[in-house]
């Protein structure tokens, strides 16, 4: 079984994160008036830039080391399906051919991540192909 560099403390807290800022709620105007079948829907959740969930695992990723980010979006890939867990090393060596491509790699591995919808399942997908349970070392709010 191949190690990860990444800790599974440290994913189980961006799981947990991701979790949290997968069920964000719009914002509620007592005041407006209306609903939303009266205005066709249009109230949708989006990413104004406030949203200290976001910050926060923004900064955590940012603060890893180049081979923790470089596990985590391999372990992202192996939660999506694409590729299996013998295949762990293509999938890492993948992973860094990636970041090594971009201009500013710790940001922009960052934006990578937070970009994937669904991104603390595919995270506990991807700790359940190694046969890790990160439910069992959830951090406590």
């Amino acid at each position: 079984m191949p190690e990860l560099a990444v800790s599974r403390e440290k994913v189980s807290f961006l799981i947990e994160k991701a979790h949290e800022f997968d069920v964000k709620d719009l914002p509620v105007d007592e005041e407006s008036g209306s609903n939303p079948s009266d205005d066709a829907e249009v109230n949708v959740l989006q990413d104004d830039g406030c949203d200290s969930v976001a910050a926060e695992m923004a900064s955590f990723i940012r603060a890893l080391n180049e081979d923790e980010q470089i596990d985590l979006v391999a372990l992202m890939w192996l939660g999506r399906g694409d590729g299996t867990i013998d295949e762990w090393e293509d999938l890492r060596s993948q992973a860094a051919e990636r970041r090594n491509g971009y201009r500013n790699p710790r940001w922009e591995t960052v934006r990578y991540l937070l970009g994937e919808p669904l991104l603390g399942d595919l995270l506990a997908e991807g700790l359940d192909k190694f046969g890790i349970s990160w439910v069992d070392e959830a951090p406590t709010p």
